[in-house]
């Protein structure tokens, strides 16, 4: 039987004892790492590849959100299940965007926790192959909802500011924060993916938008959001735009 590693992200002393202790007795794991500090974590599993992750999201250096985008970005094949003191929707959604497998909020049982561990380890492969198709099937969802809500307010799928505007939505769905960093963080990326600058990118998204409004459809754009939101020739700006857009499909995800 392989033994799969496990890495304990927990500044609680008592806690991840505790855990540890427990995860330690059973043949199939191996806990091949404990700490508190995110850059700790990140050279643990480089050196150790654990198959699951048991972390809280406040931890020193590198906090937990950084831990989960290093995972995802390097594409690390690992489960990860978060703890947290907080309940707040939006950290969950976040987490889960980023790749977390369970969110639990403090306090639960070491035992619960070891419980989920032997679920995902012990069915990794089913798991994955479904988790694939689920998430295959939740992206092509949301490109969907995304290209009903341009065709109703009236931005043509064929000028450039089109593509760029749904690829920032989906963006800030997998990464909501990223809309407080529009200038420095989310044009660029955009221009990443379709090798063009991030000032083309600002430029073609507030031309898609002007676009929008000058086509007169402001009743169906308040419509969309459920709200009257904009009067007239009011125009919202390209991150309220982005931000409402993927504010309302975050909303129907959680309903």
């Amino acid at each position: 039987m392989k033994v799969a590693n496990i890495l304990l992200l927990e500044s609680n002393e008592d806690f991840v004892s505790e855990l540890n202790s427990l995860i330690s007795k059973k043949q199939e794991f191996n806990v091949c790492g404990v700490s508190n500090d995110g850059n700790t974590a990140i050279e643990f599993i480089k050196q150790y590849k654990p198959e699951a992750i048991v972390m809280n999201l406040v931890l020193s250096g590198l906090d937990g959100f950084g831990v989960l985008d290093y995972i995802k970005n390097n594409a690390i094949n690992c489960s990860v299940i978060v703890l947290s003191n907080f309940s707040d929707d939006r950290l969950i959604n976040s987490c889960i965007a980023r790749g977390a497998k369970y969110y639990f909020v403090k306090p639960v049982s070491v035992q619960s926790i070891y419980d989920r561990l032997h679920d995902l380890l012990d069915n990794r492969t089913e798991y994955r192959v479904a988790l694939d198709v689920r998430e295959k099937r939740r992206v092509a969802s949301i490109d969907e909802k995304i290209s009903n809500i341009f065709i109703s307010i009236g931005i043509p799928p064929h000028i450039k500011g089109y593509a760029y505007l749904r690829e920032g939505i989906k963006i800030v769905i997998e990464n909501p924060m990223i809309i407080n960093n529009i200038t420095k963080e989310l044009y660029p990326e955009i221009g990443k993916k379709f090798n063009t600058s991030a000032s083309k990118v600002e430029r073609a998204i507030r031309h898609a938008i002007e676009v929008a409004w000058n086509r007169g459809r402001v009743d169906a754009i308040n419509a969309i959001f459920g709200v009257r939101a904009y009067l007239g020739n009011e125009k919202p700006t390209n991150s309220e735009f982005i931000a409402l857009v993927a504010d309302k499909l975050i909303l129907e995800e959680l309903l």
